[in-house]
């Protein structure tokens, strides 16, 4: 069985673990603690993100204050977007042409941030 199992391909042996899993919460009527889990992930997943996000400015702030002031405002003000376009989205569950802009927001605040970035970095 053991070889069975190894020689098998890995796509298949996820799906089949994804319906076992699915299953047993099916058999068990577990659906409502597979919500309350879902909901923790999703919290533990901000905090980590904004984690991440707060070490990466505490480690860069000095060389961002001397910055342009346009470079600054441009950088906190599409940071401030994303958090207010994420937020939005986890409040309201949008769906069709509001996930649409929601992610049109979300990759044109990056692509600013970007931009700014790669400005302050291009010593030409």
């Amino acid at each position: 069985m053991r070889r069975f199992v190894a020689d098998m391909n890995p796509t298949l042996r996820g799906f089949i673990l994804i319906a076992a899993v699915s299953a047993a919460i099916v058999a068990l009527r577990a659906e409502s603690a597979l919500v309350q889990v879902s909901i923790l992930l999703q919290i533990l997943f901000a905090v980590a993100i904004a984690i991440f996000v707060y070490t990466f400015w505490r480690e860069r702030r000095s060389e961002i204050e001397l910055w342009p002031l346009r470079a600054r405002t441009s950088l906190y003000g599409a940071a401030g977007l994303i958090l207010a376009d994420v937020g939005a989205y986890w409040y309201y569950r949008p769906s069709g042409p509001s996930a649409l802009a929601f992610f049109l927001v979300l990759g044109i605040c990056g692509f600013t941030m970007f931009r700014v970035w790669r400005d302050q970095h291009t010593y030409s």
